[in-house]
């Protein structure tokens, strides 16, 4: 039983949940820290420290190869192999029935196979063909991952999305980001140890970044949303300029002293607890958070290189910019969320002038973000995470043959950083981009690689809960260890 306390209200430290929150400068992260590793029946590991909640590796399972991540969502579903995996069988074979047959649950139907629109080119040393949608991107290849042979279960957004973010499509779980911030808490007590920028209110919402039945402080802390432009992903009310931080905080004192004396009264409340670190933090982010978001303070050339110098890059080159500035004050998971309300990357038809739109919004940006990440050392400990909840199928939609429809069989994400080989493609799919058939990587094993690229054992980082432990993972998952550096 890992939820940091057992019936009694204990932690595997003997000290109510109340207590360690009180005594603790970081509230719930450091309770989590103290029972990441605890194992059924409260059976710390070896090399536990007593009492201390501290272990070997630093409080990890094993030496963390990333501190922090950056996940890239790109809403909608690009298609793979108008991206980053060519298919040259598939340019031959235009307007060809496909040879086998197609998965027996689809989204829609579809017809006949479908040739990529845009040429592919080989880049950098290690020679990989990139599509001439992501030149920028491209360029940065070397130090890329690419991962073709991504699978998962569902051919519908909704359920998707919610399987790329908590590991399950059809109950509410934590996410993968809550996870973490559970798991190994903030590296800056200042700032939300996981915040997602713009994230999307649709298929899913709020629950892709939610924390489920961990601690609510676990759940993201979004930052506007995708319907509004970047520029007004804030937080409201950071500033008080009507009472001046002395006052403030004799305010808030007497606030938390009441809510402790609740506390005291009824016994283990994790809502209230939450409710008493929010406001802890809350006060905290006032020092920190304005200048955080404060892009004024960037060189011209660092607008330049994320382009936010430029209409088309300047909405996506700012999320991209925060969060650099994020991760490099401390934050352990930040998500930016590439959804254009009006074409997303779901093109059942327009395929042509959705891509284009949507890569010329990103690519500048996205290889911006990994140029300065390398640039200021930040890259060999940052984990770089791109893709969308599912690829798109090889055969065409529309009667324009102009569109492909959703594909969960087999699509791409890439990783760079934080630990993985530059410079390679693992897995692969069939001849046409259908189906993951080489080295296949599921949703579940994706999580699994990130977990333990950050130090963490995903069969170890479990949460009991209405009779059960669950984790990101749920009950499979196999780290990819082939792709580490």
């Amino acid at each position: 039983m890992t939820n940091g306390s057992n019936a009694l209200g204990l932690s595997p430290l003997g000290l109510s949940r109340r207590r360690l929150l009180q005594n603790s400068a970081a509230g719930f992260g450091s309770l989590a820290l103290a029972s990441l590793l605890a194992r059924t029946g409260h059976t710390a590991p070896a090399g536990a420290g007593s009492g201390s909640g501290e272990f070997e590796n630093g409080g990890l399972h094993h030496p963390a190869r990333a501190k922090r991540v950056i996940f890239l969502f790109m809403k909608g579903g690009p298609s793979h192999m108008d991206t980053f995996d060519h298919k040259p069988q598939l340019q031959k074979d235009d307007g060809k029935p496909l040879p086998f047959e197609k998965p027996r649950v689809q989204f829609a139907p579809t017809s006949d196979l479908l040739a990529s629109p845009w040429k592919f080119q080989r880049y950098g040393e290690s020679g990989i063909a990139v599509s001439e949608l992501f030149p920028e991107v491209a360029r940065c290849v070397d130090d890329l991952c690419i991962i073709n042979s991504l699978h998962g279960t569902n051919p519908a957004h909704g359920g998707a999305a919610l399987k790329l973010h908590t590991g399950s499509d059809v109950f509410v779980r934590p996410s993968m980001g809550a996870w973490i911030q559970y798991g190994l808490g903030t590296e800056n007590e200042n700032l939300p140890g996981f915040i997602t920028i713009c994230p999307t209110l649709a298929h899913g919402g709020t629950k892709n970044w939610g924390s489920a039945f961990l601690p609510a402080s676990c759940a993201g802390t979004p930052l506007g949303n995708a319907s509004q432009p970047a520029t007004n992903a804030r937080i409201k009310y950071a500033e008080n300029d009507f009472y001046p931080g002395q006052l403030q905080r004799m305010q808030l004192d007497l606030a938390q002293s009441l809510n402790q004396q609740f506390l005291q009264s009824t016994g283990p409340d994790t809502e209230l607890e939450a409710r008493i670190q929010s406001f802890e933090l809350a006060f905290r982010m006032q020092t920190e958070m304005p200048e955080a978001l404060d892009l004024a303070a960037e060189t011209a050339h660092t607008h330049r290189l994320y382009g936010i110098d430029q209409e088309t890059t300047a909405d996506f080159g700012r999320q991209c910019l925060m969060a650099r500035r994020f991760v490099e004050r401390g934050v352990r998971f930040v998500q930016i969320t590439h959804s254009n309300t009006e074409v997303q990357w779901d093109q059942h038809g327009n395929l042509r002038k959705g891509h284009e739109q949507n890569a010329a919004e990103v690519d500048r940006p996205i290889a911006g973000l990994l140029r300065d990440l390398k640039a200021r050392g930040l890259l060999e400990d940052t984990l770089v995470l791109w893709g969308g909840e599912f690829g798109r199928t090889p055969t065409c939609q529309g009667s324009g043959r102009d569109g492909r429809d959703h594909n969960p069989e087999g699509f791409t994400m890439w990783m760079a950083g934080g630990g993985v080989r530059g410079g390679i493609q693992y897995g692969a799919t069939d001849e046409y981009g259908y189906y993951a058939t080489e080295n296949k990587v599921h949703i579940h094993d994706l999580h699994a690689t990130v977990l333990h690229l950050m130090g963490v054992d995903h069969t170890r980082l479990t949460y009991r809960h209405a009779g059960r432990d669950f984790r990101l993972t749920d009950v499979a998952g196999h780290v990819v260890r082939e792709i580490f550096a």
